[in-house]
């Protein structure tokens, strides 16, 4: 019950600041004893994630916003599925060669051309996030059209008969560069949380390799691991 609790909350059903059901509503809806469901709550409350007001109930506390990695979705798929507008702006585009590491993550030659973009991410209108992105040459004519405004570019390229269904995804914790601060609009070295990525489509052909980097203490990532 604390589980699928926490995960109810995660999952944007009960919204941060609102009151949870009381818990005889709960209890009834589990088929438990109150007993029961206040144990259940007590083990969320230990998480951080609800906290109990005096003669008021339990009440959703602030959380990271948290995206997993069991599926694969976009940044703006993941943000219309929990209600939120996601935007964007492409702030640099440009031609570049190949290096030894995108050439291998993209499966080209080294020194072919490839297409560099780096986009402003926001979501309900903050800004949360700078993502740097290298599209494969066969993708390259559609990145090269859409608008810097452009909200999904996983939807131009669904569009497009481009299904991205497969990535790899690596996490790590760095410093902001100049760049970063000037973008996110934090200090230079502020902690900031990288999403190193590489995306496929159907067919198996390399789409994107690209690293998100976000706001210290806007997000989290949650992976759901089975045997």
């Amino acid at each position: 019950m604390a589980d699928d609790l926490r995960r109810r909350i995660l999952d944007g059903e009960f919204v941060t600041g609102t009151r949870l059901a009381s818990e005889h509503a709960l209890a009834h809806e589990y088929e438990v004893s109150r007993a029961t469901i206040r144990t259940a709550l007590a083990a969320v409350a230990r998480r951080g994630l609800i906290e109990p007001h005096r003669n008021s109930g339990w009440f959703v506390r602030l959380v990271d916003q948290v995206q997993g990695f069991d599926r694969m979705r976009s940044f703006t798929q993941w943000a219309e599925a929990r209600g939120m507008a996601a935007g964007g702006r492409i702030v640099q585009r440009e031609h570049v060669a190949a290096t030894v590491r995108e050439a291998r993550r993209l499966r080209v030659r080294f020194g072919e051309p490839l297409l560099r973009f780096t986009r402003i991410r926001t979501l309900d209108g903050r800004v949360v996030m700078v993502e740097r992105s290298i599209w494969a040459p066969w993708v390259m004519p559609l990145m090269e059209e859409v608008p810097v405004d452009v909200v999904s570019t996983t939807r131009v390229l669904a569009e497009a008969g481009v299904d991205v269904v497969h990535g790899t995804h690596r996490i790590s914790a760095v410093p902001a560069s100049s760049d970063d601060a000037r973008l996110l609009g934090v200090r230079r070295s502020s902690p900031l949380l990288a999403v190193h990525r590489s995306t496929f489509a159907r067919d198996g052909r390399a789409v994107e390799f690209g690293e998100d980097r976000y706001l210290s203490g806007e997000f989290a990532f949650e992976v759901a691991a089975g045997s």
